[in-house]
This record gives structure tokens, sequence and C-alpha cells, in this order.
């Protein structure tokens, strides 16, 4: 069953509210708020989501049926703006009231398969379990929601460019002084090729506008990776990239492409070797299909949550900051490569020597 948006406005009282800042090219659909329709020019909105304070980190319940405000995100308002500029001064105006945290805004970018209120749900769960320091903003791009519309969200990508261009211009004209960039699956094939848009129109500014991409799980090709990396030139940093060997969405992805692995499962490091990136393997924490392991493990959760920001996790030396998680730090040319492992199963393997 798809995770739907329950709206409940009196959560405001007692839970906490994330807002969350919306960017969309995706059309108004009167049943679903936002459908599947593209649309060019996008549409702003702010949803405030009340956050449940009984629940599992990574879990996110969505039941029209039985509301609990202590297990399930809430919405309690939305706001559709009439024009960018009123968008903008609400944006800076939350800027403004996240004193100590350099008006950060952290931009999560979905995947494929998603409807327009799980990416907002989802956009919620991971500033509450990652502690965004920053203003949470989402670009919801109009995938089909279907499984069997791969195509059409592919297109949907290529489609979406613009309008991520546009939203990143708009949290820039806000006031924010650190962008963050979050992309799952296909959304970091856009997050790719919105960045490699802005390199080739303006060069040399996605170094100085970004304070770092995290991909997870990306959907993308090595050699296109390659080709937009190459064409973007030096990439932001941190730039970290969440994959896992044993992720079955993307295995199934490669086959519809006839190759046998994309990014988010690269099996080889000297397949990413000359690239300024840091690899962070999640397969001993995959479960199911194992394609948002850093999203909902709460294993994996916890661990970066230690951290405090989880674009800090990467900055600077990351073999040297390896020691923060339990695991091995391979570096191979320009890439280090941090192989998680359960503590468990340390724990276990040290007893043995």
């Amino acid at each position: 069953m798809r995770e739907q948006l329950v709206y409940y406005p009196t959560a405001a009282a007692t839970n906490e509210i994330i807002p969350v800042f919306i960017g969309t090219t995706r059309a108004q659909d009167p049943a679903l708020g936002f459908g599947r329709t593209r649309k060019y020019a996008p549409t702003y909105a702010r949803y405030d989501i009340a956050v449940p304070p009984g629940r599992v980190p990574g879990q996110i319940i969505a039941s029209k049926r039985q509301v609990d405000r202590t297990t399930q995100f809430l919405a309690t308002s939305r706001v559709i703006y009439p024009t960018g500029a009123e968008f903008r001064a609400d944006l800076a105006r939350a800027f403004r009231e996240r004193t100590g945290h350099g008006h950060e805004a952290v931009i999560y970018v979905h995947g494929y398969n998603n409807a327009f209120d799980e990416g907002v749900l989802r956009i919620s769960q991971l500033a509450e379990d990652f502690d965004f320091p920053g203003v949470a903003v989402h670009y919801s791009w109009p995938s089909a929601a279907k499984p069997l519309n791969y195509a059409y969200d592919r297109d949907s990508v290529l489609f979406a460019r613009d309008g991520l261009e546009s939203l990143i211009g708009e949290v820039r004209s806000a006031g924010a002084r650190r962008i963050v960039l979050v992309g799952h699956s296909v959304g970091a094939a856009l997050i790719m090729e919105t960045l490699r848009q802005l390199a080739i129109a303006r060069p040399g500014s996605v170094t100085q506008g970004f304070a770092g991409v995290m991909l997870i799980s990306p959907d993308i090709d090595v050699d296109v990776f390659h080709s937009q990396a190459f064409r973007i030139g030096k990439l932001p940093q941190p730039f970290g990239i969440f994959i896992s060997k044993r992720d079955r969405a993307l295995t199934l992805s490669a086959r519809l492409t006839g190759q046998q692995n994309r990014l988010g499962n690269v099996q080889n490091l000297d397949e990413v070797a000359d690239l300024e990136i840091t690899l962070v393997d999640v397969t001993e924490f995959s479960q199911g299909t194992g394609h948002f392991v850093a999203g909902d493990s709460p294993a994996v959760i916890q661990l970066f949550g230690r951290s405090g920001d989880l674009s800090a996790a990467f900055r600077g030396d990351s073999a040297g900051r390896a020691g923060l998680w339990p695991g091995t730090v391979l570096t191979v040319q320009n890439v280090t490569a941090i192989i998680l492992s359960p503590v468990t199963e340390l724990a276990t393997a040290a007893a043995g020597q």
C-alpha cells in the first residue's frame, strides 16, 4: 500500500513540526494533490509535517484508517504559493529562525516509482532521523508512481532538470549559504544531470555553490556517471555515494538496460577510482529490496546520527573519520570506500582472533 499524507491539524499542538519547502514540476491533481502529469513551470509549496514521537528510525507509517499521532507523520497544514517571491520570502524567514545553522538547506530529490506524498513523507523522515541542521527542501519531479512505467520516469528525469535548477536558484535567492543535495535512485541521476547543466552554463559555479552531495542507491550507468562528472569538472565536496551489492532494484535496472551493474551496486572500485568520491558500502545492512538502506535501516541511521551531521561525516579526510563507524576503509586512487559492518559481526570476529 502506498504511503499517503494524512491531514491532522490538531497534531501541531502536541508534536514537533518540520516545515518542508517544495518545488514540483507535477501538475496539480484534485485527488492526489500533485499527480504524474508533467508541468514545465514549477509550483512552490510548503507542507508542515508533525513528527511522531513513538516510532522506529527509518520507519514511515501512513494509514488513513486509523490515525495515530504517536507513530505517524501527519500533515498539519499546506501552503501553495501564488508566486516564487512569496515562496522565497517564507523560506528566508525559515532560514532566519534556524539560528546557528548558517542558512543551510538540504534539497532531497526522490527516486523512481514515487508518488508526491511519498517524497514528502520521506524527506520528513530523513530530516528527523538525521537531524538535518538546515531547512528541509524537496524537489518532486513527475514520476508515474507505477512499477511498470520505468521508461516514463527516466524521461521525466530529463524533463525535470530545468525545474530542479529553478528550485536551486530560488533557494539561493532566499538566502541559503550552504546547499546539500541528496538524491535517491533515479533522483540521483537527476541531480547529476542538473549539476552538469549548471557547470556548462556557469563554469565553476558547482564547486562554489554546494556544500556537499549525497547519492543514495544511484540508478546511473557507470559510464554515464563518468561523463557527467568529467563535464562538471571538480565535484562538490564532500561527495558521498551509498551503495549495496545486494540492491535488488538496481540488479533489475541493470538487466533492463543490458548491463551488469549500476553505480549504486558497483562491484569494482577501479570503475570509479579516478573520481574524488566517498563510497559507503551498506551491503551488510541490506534487507528486502535493499534499495534505500541509508534511509530505512535503523542501524545505519544510528551510525550516521552519531556523527551529528550527515554531510559533516564525509568532510575532510574520509579515512581519518572512519573510526566513527565500524567497518573497513579502502582507498584506490581518488576514491575512498567505507565498507560498513554490523557491530555484532565485528565483535564476533575480534573474539575469534
